[in-house]
């Protein structure tokens, strides 16, 4: 993890996306492949909060999505990538820092983004039907990982909470 970047408020929304990123990282780093693809909520009606293999797949798939809403707002012919299911704690991790990384690309390669637009006409509407600014949109993608990293810890605690009473 960068300790900080020297570039203001983008700077600021880096270093903060990859906090929430490596915070992330650590917990899924205690995860066993078995906590990774048990179903944990299988009274949800949403796809992507039945284990932490679907929440995980989720937090990716938006994470790439936030990169791509803003680069198809400069015109960019992009599509929208597909959740995909992985095997593996690894693949998790990998596929993390990868999001994150294609994230900081963005910036990287348009260093003159604005980030704060108050003309809502200017203003991204995202897939979902929101209107945001670019600044906006990446508060929301770090708040975002923060929720389901709170789901994670929760279904962690059923998972392991519920182990301790059948050996116990």
């Amino acid at each position: 993890m960068k300790t900080s970047r020297n570039n203001g408020a983008i700077g600021a929304l880096l270093d903060e996306y990859e906090r929430v990123v490596f915070d992330l990282l650590e917990i899924v780093n205690d995860i066993s492949n078995k906590e990774l693809i048990t179903i944990v909520d299988d009274r949800t009606k949403d796809p992507d909060c039945k284990s932490i293999q679907t929440i995980l797949s989720h937090v990716i798939r938006a994470g790439y999505g936030y990169a791509i809403e803003v680069r198809r707002s400069f015109g960019e012919q992009i599509k929208f990538r597909k959740e995909v299911l992985l095997d593996s704690v690894v693949d998790y991790e990998k596929a993390l820092t990868n999001m994150f990384n294609y994230n900081e690309e963005l910036f990287e390669n348009n260093s003159n983004i604005v980030l704060e637009e108050l003309d809502n006409e200017k203003k991204i509407i995202v897939r979902w039907g929101q209107s945001y600014d670019v600044e906006q949109l990446f508060e929301h993608a770090i708040v975002h990982i923060l929720r389901h990293r709170r789901q994670i810890d929760g279904f962690l605690v059923k998972l392991r909470y519920a182990e301790r009473d059948l050996c116990g």
